[in-house]
């Protein structure tokens, strides 16, 4: 088996040259081979104006089959991609291109008018994503070679087929892209992932995803400048000959029904939260009616309901659904249950950008209620507890999808990794048949008055399952735990009671939910917030901004 990420991607883009490879919401698909015949022109501008092998690319825009072609066109050539979040301010952006020595970036409309070009002195060269064109450089020399492209192009394939598609020939260890992280504690650092890592996430997904077949299609929602997003909802499905539908809008419910009616798609891949609001809207009104309610605890009767709610729960979800792929957070407890009684085909993974990003899966039939599955092929995890006689402790992997370290910054670099083993900074368990536990991040845990080690995600969990909490977040001050609770004023007002009526059930629950919590972690005091937490791109809360 060779372990390279451009043979699988040109051998498949070679097997499907007619079928669909592309789409965006509302327009006409693109082939596999007119997008290779794109990559090509992109491949023949990079090289007439300069650009070598190993060189960094920056690509910032939204989701798109345009973005797509750039990054494809990028790795084919050898060139390093550094994928940056179109939701970062400029400022982030101007420090990601000059931290990466980016040569040349590629942006959209909405993020051209943001940046400062100005602030990039290393960036050569600007191009547009809309319409994969070029947009400024300094050398005047580089618009006369974009100006004569087509004619360079025409003449150097007369007529573009199969046997003129050129991929770089990958290494193992060779840089494959620089992705800054978007994560909850703090500056992003730009990890450094090898070819291996990325063809051994695709490799997995391969492997234990076989329903999926050719000129099937996925619905990308994840954003492809984060990994989770780019390996599995954009290399994986390509690698397979399926199509990638971009949506190119935020997935609300709405949107997301439209789109699974359209595509119907047989695997979903998503963050918790959007699973979420689904369920919220299409099944709890449902189940939470005094009727179903009752009739849910007679046997016989019960079974007939679940299996109806998941039936009706596949067809929304475009009915030839065979498993949701969840990750990037935990999925609510509450929300668990329910899909559980109900069978529904849902899975939770573990990952991280540091390992392009799996860890951790199991296929909806095996996955134990709270774990994100066993460890996955060619990668090896063992717990380090922080104390002696710890069942908890931090997870340290090693394998095949690790990065080569952090960006120009040895010094974090040094403190990941030991003995090859690279600490994820993460507190799990496993339990005696591998399945992996998360229990929060290392970097988040409290002690409690005596030395006990408090989760505040543990205890998240308890409080978003309480009546009109929206989200919530706990914090040490001073070692006093406190709640930061946004309230869920919509659906009060949906059940009938004001807000003011929302703030005092939310503050009067404090006592209910002190009974559920051990005596040394109690929470304090509630405080309460009107606008929701700033968040990731995965929907995570960027919990320092509120310590």
């Amino acid at each position: 088996m060779t372990e390279s990420l451009n043979l699988l991607l040109k051998e498949s883009f070679c097997k499907n040259w007619t079928h669909k490879a592309l789409c965006d919401l509302g327009k006409s698909p693109i082939t596999y081979g007119e997008a290779a015949q794109q990559i090509a022109r992109i491949q023949l501008f990079m090289k007439e104006v300069g650009i070598n092998p190993q060189d960094k690319i920056a690509l910032c825009g939204k989701n798109s089959a345009n973005w797509a072609i750039a990054f494809l066109a990028t790795i084919s050539y050898g060139a390093i991609p550094v994928p940056i979040l179109n939701d970062f301010k400029p400022e982030s952006i101007h420090n990601i291109v000059n931290h990466s020595d980016a040569r040349l970036m590629w942006l959209d409309d909405a993020i051209l008018n943001a940046v400062n070009i100005e602030e990039m002195p290393s960036l050569e060269i600007v191009m547009q994503l809309n319409n994969l064109s070029y947009v400024y450089s300094k050398d005047e020399q580089i618009g006369n070679i974009y100006a004569s492209l087509d004619e360079a192009f025409a003449q150097k394939y007369p007529q573009f087929g199969i046997d003129d598609l050129v991929f770089h020939q990958d290494q193992p260890d060779e840089i494959a892209l620089i992705n800054y992280t978007s994560g909850s504690t703090g500056f992003s650092k730009g990890v450094v992932l090898p070819y291996r890592a990325l063809w051994s996430n695709v490799r997995f997904a391969i492997d234990n995803i076989s329903y999926l077949k050719a000129d099937e299609g996925m619905i990308n929602m994840l954003p492809l400048a984060h990994m989770y997003g780019l390996a599995i909802e954009l290399l994986f499905p390509l690698c397979k000959g399926c199509y990638v539908y971009f949506l190119g809008k935020t997935p609300s419910p709405k949107i997301l029904l439209s789109a699974f009616a359209e595509v119907k798609p047989k695997l979903i891949i998503a963050v918790p939260l959007i699973l979420e609001k689904i369920i919220r809207s299409k099944v709890l009104p449902v189940v939470q009616k005094p009727l179903i309610n009752v009739l849910l605890h007679i046997p016989g009767i019960s079974n007939i309901i679940y299996n109806k709610i998941r039936k009706q729960l596949i067809e929304a979800f475009g009915r030839r659904l065979e498993m949701i792929v969840l990750g990037g957070a935990a999925l609510n407890g509450d929300i668990e249950d329910l899909l559980r009684r109900i069978k529904f085909p849902y899975t939770v993974g573990y990952g991280m950008t540091e390992c392009a990003p799996l860890i951790a899966y199991a296929p909806w039939y095996e996955i134990r209620k709270a774990s994100c599955g066993k460890i996955v092929d060619r990668m090896e995890a063992r717990i380090v507890p922080l104390n002696e006689g710890d069942e908890v402790g931090e997870l340290w992997v090693k394998g095949t999808n690790t990065m080569l370290g952090y960006y120009k910054n040895e010094e974090a670099t040094q403190s990941t990794f030991r003995d090859g083993w690279m600490n994820t900074g993460d507190l799990c368990v496993f339990d005696k048949d591998g399945f992996l536990y998360i229990r929060g991040r290392n970097k988040n845990l409290i002690l409690g008055p005596s030395g006990q080690n408090i989760y505040p995600e543990e205890i998240e969990d308890k409080i978003n399952n309480m009546p009109y909490v929206a989200e919530s977040l706990v914090v040490d001050r001073g070692g006093r735990l406190v709640a930061l609770i946004v309230p869920d004023y919509e659906k009060g007002k949906q059940e009938g009671i004001d807000a003011e009526a929302v703030r005092k059930i939310i503050l009067d629950n404090r006592a209910v939910l002190n009974k559920m919590l051990p005596s040394y972690s109690p929470i304090v005091a509630i405080e309460l917030r009107d606008e929701e937490f700033e968040k990731t791109p995965k929907r995570s809360i960027r919990r320092f901004l509120y310590s």
